[in-house]
């Protein structure tokens, strides 16, 4: 198939890539042109340096799949794709979207006779070897249609249609919060051994790795927290700042509007809300009342005893 791919990030570039590896015709465009020229020159696809030369280059009915950017990014490519497509083509968000954002693209495009279909996209920097996990929403025609993408994009059985339009992001959202609540339990988990008498007697690499043989609590993640100890055995190299990629929270925002109690997703986000506050005001202010009510002692910043 022909296909024009718009976002060369890190989950970009890589599905240009397999696709063509795969055997489909690539039509590659970046925002910024030196991503489209290292394509061009590494895999051989051939490139656009602006939408109007990308939508030029594709046959009819033409597939464009955006690997973009949540937010208003994505609206603007949109806008510009609705004024430039035909009816029949196609138009495919991959990106971390919020479903809700999915239904308004949709009456967009719609409007004009053009397709959207939203594709939750699962595999990070080893999709390019592994395969992507797809979890497509929109409508089913359209799914079918793109089917030999979707095919070349991910492992054996490795992509789903999830139902109309929302849901292939829904789904990924759901997917995101409950990684967030398995790398919390992975790290208080290794945070209680590393406190505890043994802790300096294990290997955590090694101990990752025996975990994914016939645990029950086996899984890829298990497996990169090996390759991450092997590089970095203490992690002292890394700063303990966690960002989120906003799926958390939509997750938990969505749990609220429908009275779903997720604790451990919750307390997981917040966790990385906190990783990045270093003597929080809050903290201070717990310490503080310790010591008013209860004469507990506090802990002075450097200097402050001398004042």
């Amino acid at each position: 198939m022909f296909i024009g791919m718009v976002g060369l990030g890190r989950m970009g570039m890589n599905m240009a890539r397999r696709l063509h590896r795969a055997g489909h015709t690539v039509v590659a465009y970046n925002r910024t042109g030196e991503k489209t020229r290292k394509l061009m020159e590494d895999e051989g696809v051939d490139g656009a340096f602006s939408l109007e030369e990308l939508v030029k280059k594709l046959p009819l009915p033409r597939l464009v799949w955006l690997m973009l950017p949540a937010g208003k990014v994505v609206d603007d490519h949109i806008e510009k794709l609705r004024d430039l497509l035909q009816p029949d083509d196609i138009v495919v968000d991959g990106g971390n979207s919020y479903y809700q954002d999915d239904k308004r693209r949709y009456e967009t495009l719609s409007s004009r006779g053009i397709a959207f279909l939203d594709v939750g996209v699962s595999g990070g920097i080893w999709g390019l070897s592994e395969g992507y996990c797809l979890m497509v929403g929109g409508e089913k025609k359209f799914f079918d249609e793109i089917e030999p993408v979707l095919r070349s994009l991910a492992p054996s059985e490795g992509y789903l249609y999830c139902g109309g339009t929302g849901a292939g992001h829904f789904v990924k959202m759901v997917h995101n919060g409950i990684e967030y609540a398995m790398m919390e339990a992975y790290a208080e988990g290794f945070e209680l051994l590393n406190s505890s008498p043994y802790g300096n007697g294990v290997d955590y690499g090694r101990l990752a790795h025996l975990w994914n043989r016939g645990s029950v609590i086996r899984s890829w993640l298990l497996e990169l927290l090996e390759d991450a100890f092997s590089k970095d055995p203490g992690l002292e190299s890394i700063r303990g700042y966690v960002e989120d990629s906003g799926e958390g929270r939509w997750t938990v925002k969505e749990a609220i509007d429908l009275g779903v109690p997720l604790e451990a997703i919750t307390s997981s986000l917040f966790r990385r809300f906190r990783s990045r506050t270093e003597d929080s005001f809050g903290e201070r202010l717990l310490a503080a009342l310790r010591n008013e009510f209860g004469g507990h002692p506090v802990k002075k910043k450097k200097g402050l005893n001398d004042q």
